[in-house]
This record gives C-alpha cells, sequence and structure tokens, in this order.
C-alpha cells in the first residue's frame, strides 16, 4: 500500500476517542459508595500508591487539581497543602475491569471499540453514524449515557485514531476545522517519551504545525523514525488500523428494544428466539457453535456479558439456553436489569464443521457421546471451564510431557492414545503421577543395580519383586530446565516397577548413569500404580 492509498484509506474512516480524565476516583464513586462516602464529599480526593518507597499521588479529582496538587506529588507534601485529603489506594486491575466494562458497554455503538489505556477507548464509527442520525449525535448519545451514569467524560471525533485521542486530551473546546485544530496541539500530543518531547520543544518546535513544516528527512535525523511516524498517524498520512476488544463473530445477532425490560425472564425469552434465529444462521453454513457470548446492555450504559462454551458444536436453542440458565444461576451476583435492558446481542465467536450425524441402532455410541459433552458443558459452566479438565495426548516420551491436561470444553478433536501394554498384562503406566517425582533413599546391591530397599515419607519399604530397567533418554534436541533438585534434568532416567512386601507396586527411577552422568544417581518416585 502506497502512501497516498494509505492517506485515503485513512480519511474514509472516522473514529470516535472517549477519555475519562478521573476514571479511577469515578470508578470508586459508583462501584464502592460505602467507602467514598466514608471520608466526607467536601474535599479533594487523590490515589495514590508506593513509588520507590514513598507514598506518591497517581490520580486527583478536580478540585485536587484546583488546589495545585499534581500527579507524582509526594503524599506528604499534598497533605502540608491539604490536611483533609481524602486517599485511595491504587487498584490498577480494577480501573482496567472498570474500563473494559465501559468498552463492552460501548459495543452498541460500533462492533470495532478498543481500549485506549489506561483512561481511554476508542471507537471506529465509520458506517455506524447513520443509524444515530450523524457522528455529532451518535457522540453525544454515547457521552450522555456515560455521564448519566456517573462518568466525567471528553470525547472528539477525527479521521484518524491518533488525532481523536490527542484532540481528546489536548483541545480545550470541539473545533470546526479539524486539521487546523490538530496543527494548533503541543508536541505532547503526539505520544512521544518525555524526553523527546523536551528535546523538540528546546529546537522551538512547540506545536504539530511547527513540525509538519519541517521536512520529514530532517526530523528523522534530528528526532528519530518514531517523530515522523507519530506526526503521519496524527495528521492521517499514515494509517494504522485499531484491534478491537473484541474480533468480529462469525454470527452475530442484536435486538433494541423502545421500551426497557425490567425483568430478566423476558430477556431470556428474547434471547431464546435469537439462538434460534442463530442456529438457522449456523445450520445454513453447515457448522455449528463452539462458544456463545451475550451481552445484556441496561440503560444506564453497563452491559452485562456472559459466555458459555461446548465441548462439541451445537446449534439448537433448547441445548444453548440450558447453558446459558446454568450460567445465571451460578453467579454470584444475579443479573440485574436495574431500569431495564435495553438491547441484547447474541455472537458466535467460535464455530466448527458440524455434520449430520448417523445414529446408530437404540441410540449407539453417538448418542452416548453426545450425552457426555451436555454433561460435561453443564458441570463446566457450573464449576469454571478450568476445573473439569480432560487429558490430551502429546508427541512426547517423557513420561511426565506426554500428556496435557486442558479445559474438557477447549478440547481439541480426539486423539488416539498409544497402547502401552497387550490385554491381560499389568500396565506399563501408574495412574497417578507425581508432579514434581519426590526424592527416596535407595538401597541397592551395586550403584547400577535394581533397589532392595528404599524409604519414602519416612517409612522403610523393602523390595519383593521388580520388572526393569525400561531406560528413558532425555530430550536432547531441547534446553534442559534442570528441574529435579537443582540436578540436571537431561539425564538417562533407569524406571522399575518394583511390589513390596505388603503387595504396593510403585514406579520409582534412578536420574542419571553411575559413573557417566553423575557421581552419585538420586532416586526419585515418580508414580503409584492401582
Amino acid at each position: 500500500m502506497n502512501a497516498m492509498t494509505r492517506e485515503v484509506t485513512a480519511r474514509t474512516r472516522r473514529y470516535l476517542a472517549l477519555w475519562f480524565p478521573f476514571l479511577p476516583l469515578d470508578r470508586l464513586r459508583i462501584a464502592q459508595p460505602d467507602l467514598w462516602a466514608e471520608q466526607g464529599q467536601d474535599t479533594p480526593a487523590v490515589i495514590v500508591e508506593t513509588v520507590r518507597g514513598a507514598m506518591r499521588l497517581v490520580a486527583l479529582d478536580a478540585d485536587a487539581l484546583a488546589i495545585g496538587l499534581s500527579a507524582g506529588m509526594t503524599l506528604a507534601d499534598a497533605r502540608a497543602r491539604e490536611p483533609g485529603l481524602r486517599i485511595f489506594e491504587a487498584d490498577a486491575h480494577a480501573d482496567q475491569d472498570w474500563l473494559e466494562r465501559l468498552c463492552d458497554g460501548c459495543a452498541r455503538y460500533t462492533p470495532i471499540a478498543a481500549l485506549d489505556p489506561p483512561q481511554g477507548l476508542l471507537l471506529d464509527i465509520s458506517g455506524c453514524a447513520h443509524l444515530w442520525n450523524g457522528e455529532e449525535a451518535l457522540a453525544r448519545e454515547a457521552v450522555e449515557r456515560l455521564e448519566r451514569h456517573g462518568m466525567r467524560v471528553r470525547h472528539a471525533l477525527a479521521g484518524t485514531a491518533e488525532g481523536a485521542h490527542a484532540l481528546a486530551r489536548f483541545a480545550s473546546v470541539p473545533a470546526a476545522d479539524e486539521d487546523a485544530a490538530l496543527r494548533r496541539l503541543p508536541v505532547e500530543a503526539l505520544g512521544l517519551e518525555e524526553e523527546s518531547a523536551v528535546g523538540l520543544r528546546r529546537a522551538g518546535l512547540r506545536t504539530v504545525g511547527d513540525l509538519a513544516a519541517r521536512p520529514a528527512a530532517t526530523l528523522a535525523a534530528r528526532f528519530g523514525e518514531e517523530a515522523v511516524d507519530a506526526l503521519h498517524r496524527l495528521l492521517g498520512l499514515d494509517h494504522r488500523p485499531l484491534a478491537p476488544r473484541r474480533p468480529r463473530p462469525a454470527v452475530r445477532i442484536e435486538r433494541r428494544f423502545a421500551e426497557p425490560m425490567g425483568s430478566t425472564a423476558y430477556a431470556l425469552q428474547s434471547l431464546e428466539e435469537m439462538a434460534a434465529e442463530a442456529g438457522e444462521r449456523l445450520g445454513e453454513r453447515g457448522e455449528g457453535g463452539r462458544r456463545f457470548e451475550i451481552m445484556f446492555f441496561r440503560t444506564d450504559g453497563l452491559a452485562f456479558p456472559l459466555r458459555v462454551g461446548t465441548s462439541l458444536p451445537v446449534r439448537d436453542a433448547p441445548s444453548i439456553m440450558r447453558l446459558v440458565q446454568e450460567r445465571i444461576d451460578s453467579l454470584s451476583d444475579p443479573l440485574d436489569p436495574g431500569f431495564g435492558f435495553d438491547m441484547l446481542r447474541l455472537t458466535v465467536p467460535q464455530t466448527e464443521a458440524m455434520a449430520a450425524t448417523q445414529l446408530a441402532l437404540e441410540g449407539g455410541e453417538a448418542r452416548r457421546e453426545e450425552a457426555i459433552a451436555a454433561l460435561i458443558d453443564r458441570l463446566s459452566v457450573r464449576a469454571g471451564q478450568g476445573r473439569i479438565q480432560r487429558l490430551e495426548p502429546r508427541d512426547s516420551h517423557i513420561p511426565e510431557q506426554a500428556q496435557l491436561a486442558l479445559p474438557a470444553v477447549e478440547s481439541r478433536s480426539p486423539s488416539s492414545w498409544r497402547r502401552q501394554s497387550e490385554p491381560g498384562d499389568p500396565p506399563m503406566r501408574p495412574i497417578h503421577l507425581f508432579d514434581p517425582p519426590q526424592p527416596i533413599e535407595v538401597v541397592a546391591q551395586v550403584p547400577d543395580g535394581p533397589p532392595h530397599h528404599f524409604r519414602w515419607r519416612r517409612t522403610a519399604h523393602e523390595v519383593t519383586r521388580y520388572e526393569g530397567p525400561e531406560r528413558i533418554a532425555p530430550e536432547w534436541w531441547k534446553a534442559q530446565d534442570g528441574s529435579l533438585e537443582g540436578e540436571s534434568a537431561g539425564m538417562t532416567r533407569d524406571y522399575y516397577r518394583v511390589e513390596d512386601a505388603r503387595g504396593r507396586r510403585y514406579w520409582i527411577f534412578r536420574h542419571g548413569l553411575y559413573g557417566t552422568e553423575a557421581r552419585h544417581p538420586r532416586w526419585y518416585i515418580h508414580g503409584l500404580f492401582a
């Protein structure tokens, strides 16, 4: 793509930037009103965190800024100016979660909504503005909705994401001439490091227009390619598409309501109709869904996401709704409609080919497989995907690396397990493996011979029968991590299946060949046979 094509592409798009200058404090006031009210309402509030052993301000409200406080100031200096300062601890994870929830709520305006951390959002509204009677009306609707929710927000519209970002933060009022407004911005709007911005100002380049008037080659030679790239992106001479928080799904269905629905039951009835429509679309494609995402949009601007997954592709509405109901029942906080849901969205971000199933007589294996998959789906929704796992074989001869535990609903296509022994023979591998292998003390007649006695967990065991050794070489083509008690993991293992005097069977190994790989090889117990 040449420069002219990039410029035309950039100018055909429109972006809306939303900036929340007081996001951490607004989040506290909205999400934790009790904590906010404990320290009163009439004094300035700040967020603090420990930086290099000192408590420093990282976020301030408008009152704190008005009395001369600033981010980076020590808490002691701030208290000297304002003894009644309200102080709250920083919680970056909570702020990030709050910003993500705001981003999900803005998905009602466009499918391409992206995070602009730490305190902003960027929306690609190209092709969406006509649904709201113009981009100004769309921006006004988004801002008013967020303000009703209690967020203080500044916004800007531009032909580039970087331009909208810069105008929202550095332009005091909206301008009729977008290009002129961008050129009046200070050089800090380019988003360069502080040293670069200081260097530009010392060279007499104080605004974006000052830089645009200089040859690009001269700027690159003196201030680096980063300054030129940032300038071109800001002015629309280069284009970099947004990375939306949620990728475009295979199937997407929305329902907007003229009157908000104040009942979750009514919302679920509408959702069932949407699930049936999604099933029809998937049937036309010959596919089924493996993951379904439902977004409940409230009138106050909040959005509540629900996600369910399946171990086999499905497209029938009753199966989808059973999982959705299980997910709702397992929520720690009930799904609160507040003043009502005014929009529902169902998306299917992950699909798989779904061929017709030929059942054997009286149900057969296919029916049993579907029943097991339905049980796995229900348990995964109730207990969490990470708690219900399935073992998948891996191509490795190292025992602890020959299988991988994955969430059952995310398992890949079934793989065949290698037969370890003939029918009727004792198993070659134990059912239970220790991770990591546990060290034991072994007595053998010769250093490289089989074990006669071993001590494990302060208990002595006399070996009455043994079988082995089974020698397993290390994966020499891989870097070794030395995971066995500081020794080199890249040593040979000699495994023995042993039975003690009480009939209990163990799988133990000597780590390292005597005299060549280790002077005194250590022993480990790796597993227990049933």
